[in-house]
């Protein structure tokens, strides 16, 4: 079996409608239990006190908004280089789902930095590359929205699409690139003294599980939506026609 077999939208809608239910179903077991287990059941820490659990929000919701956009790429190529109808409108799904991941770190981010930094906001080169990647999703979406022909839509998309990935590399690596800036280094890491404690790190861990499926089971809705529109657009041409 080839995977380019799901680039067929029946195939895909068939997968979809199997998978939905299962992938659902886990991520809120998963949401649920990680942000539980997080939010009241991991003690405060000795230096951020109760303020150090928005990690449970803010890191998912950052590390998915940069994830979205590496995925709305992979789309957006093989879109270019196939012409997989499928890919391509599961890049255009999944720009809202990445958007609204991009404002949650935004607004988590600024919630966590104003005890700890002393300001909601800092030109942090972590910090600015990750709002300008949230100006890029805005300018992803409203360019699909503004052209009529689809296939000339998911051409100019992907090519933002592309030119936008230079900012989502930089929202998640800057700080691999310069040393100076208020925003700490990865909380989970190989290196020990970066990592967060296991206290922390476990529902961390859970809470992200259930933000990737979450992810999945948003942006398999969505794609479905993108076909049964794009189905009735062709119906809705053809009755025209006759």
């Amino acid at each position: 079996m080839s995977i380019w077999e799901y680039a067929n939208p029946k195939k895909f809608m068939q997968t979809s409608a199997w998978a939905l239910p299962w992938v659902t179903g886990l991520a809120v077991v998963l949401l649920a239990g990680g942000l539980i287990w997080g939010f009241f059941l991991t003690p405060d820490d000795f230096k951020q006190g109760s303020t150090v659990k928005i990690i449970y929000l803010h890191v998912p919701s950052a590390m998915m908004a940069v994830t979205a956009w590496f995925m709305m790429l992979a789309g957006s190529l093989i879109w270019l280089i196939r012409r997989h109808h499928v890919s391509a409108l599961t890049a255009k799904a999944a720009g809202p789902v990445g958007l609204t991941f991009t404002l949650i770190g935004l607004v988590t981010g600024a919630i966590w930095g104003q005890p700890m930094w002393g300001t909601w906001w800092a030109w942090d080169p972590r910090l600015t590359s990750f709002l300008i990647l949230g100006l890029f999703y805005l300018g992803y979406i409203a360019l699909w929205e503004a052209i009529e022909d689809p296939d000339t839509a998911a051409d100019l998309t992907s090519v933002l699409c592309i030119v936008g990935s230079v900012f989502a590399f930089m929202s998640r690596y800057a700080v691999m690139f310069w040393n100076q800036g208020l925003h700490q280094g990865a909380s989970l890491s190989i290196d020990k003294e970066e990592h967060v404690s296991n206290v922390y790190a476990f529902p961390l861990w859970t809470c992200i599980a259930g933000f990737v499926l979450l992810f999945v089971t948003l942006v398999l809705l969505r794609t479905r939506t993108e076909i049964r529109a794009r189905r009735m657009k062709s119906l809705l041409a053809r009755e025209r026609v006759a």
